[in-house]
């Protein structure tokens, strides 16, 4: 994942920010234990989220507890303790920075050249968890097909990334994995993908990198992309937060689901106005909540 997956901290409950930093620590000890240490330093909040959701959505009930750890050791701490999910995220993360690292070197991008630090940690990855390999491996490979082929077809270059996290998500779940579960999940990895595109507009277009809305748009820059393609942008996140509610609505959650109710429905959606419009997107978007109000 890419790091881009964040709450809403205003918004969230003294609760929920305890857990979500909880859950996050405690990925990190799963990453450890899965995947060795070097492993830990590619974690992103991205999978603190997808630990929150599964554990819920699985009846899984997450332990949490007062530890010391490498980076606090004088004062404990609150961490989920390593589970069979977290560990398998854990794997996923490893899994992911590994690849991606990988793809970088073929692209001829320095950050390439740390791969090295993961191999061992994939290695460990290939022993607990082959499919999980291979669902990656499948679908980065297909991703970069696509972008050899320079697909300006938006919904097609951000399915690749969307139908890894759906299956990745199905292969941890097992028998609690539904058609809604499938498609929130599905939902998420093509955001991540879209935010990403954002996020490196204007750096993938100085360095003549492949880029789906530079290719679907042809502006020069994202400040010219927002302002002329900006209800198209708009339509197309929309489109996808109103299906991530939707699906949301119809998944069984076995405990309060606060925490990934405001990733979801507040966080998200600020990300994006953040990465479309900048800090004053979020300005922009409590005037505008005020004026319906």
């Amino acid at each position: 994942m890419f790091g881009y997956i964040n709450p809403d901290s205003p918004y969230l409950f003294k609760k929920d920010e305890t857990l979500y930093k909880a859950i996050y620590c405690g990925m990190c000890k799963s990453i450890g234990e899965g995947c060795g240490s070097f492993s830990k330093s590619a974690l992103t909040y991205d999978m603190a989220f997808m630990s929150a959701l599964l554990h819920n959505i699985a009846n899984c009930d997450v332990k949490i507890e007062k530890r010391r750890c490498g980076l606090h050791l004088i004062k404990r701490r609150f961490m989920a303790k390593p589970d069979n999910i977290s560990v398998l995220l854990g794997c996923v993360n490893t899994a992911l920075a590994y690849y991606k690292l990988l793809d970088d070197k073929t692209d001829g991008d320095r950050k390439g050249a740390f791969a090295f630090m993961y191999k061992r940690g994939f290695k460990r990855t290939l022993k607990r968890h082959p499919q999980v390999a291979e669902i990656i491996q499948k679908h980065m490979r297909e991703q970069r097909e696509l972008e050899k082929a320079n697909c300006t077809i938006i919904d097609q270059a951000c399915e690749p990334t969307a139908f890894m996290i759906k299956e990745l998500s199905t292969y941890a779940l097992g028998g609690y994995a539904t058609p809604a579960t499938e498609a929130l999940c599905y939902d998420i990895g093509k955001w991540v993908y879209l935010a990403d595109a954002l996020d490196d507009y204007d750096k993938d277009v100085r360095k003549g990198r492949y880029n789906v809305l530079y290719n679907a748009f042809g502006c020069s820059t994202k400040a010219e992309a927002v302002s002329k393609c900006g209800e198209e942008i708009d339509f197309i996140f929309n489109t996808l937060f109103a299906d991530m509610r939707l699906q949301l609505s119809n998944i069984k959650f076995y405990f309060n689901h606060d925490l990934t109710d405001n990733i979801i429905l507040r966080g998200i959606p600020l990300k994006t106005r953040r990465l479309v419009h900048g800090k004053c997107g979020e300005g922009k978007k409590k005037n505008d909540e005020q004026t319906q109000s």
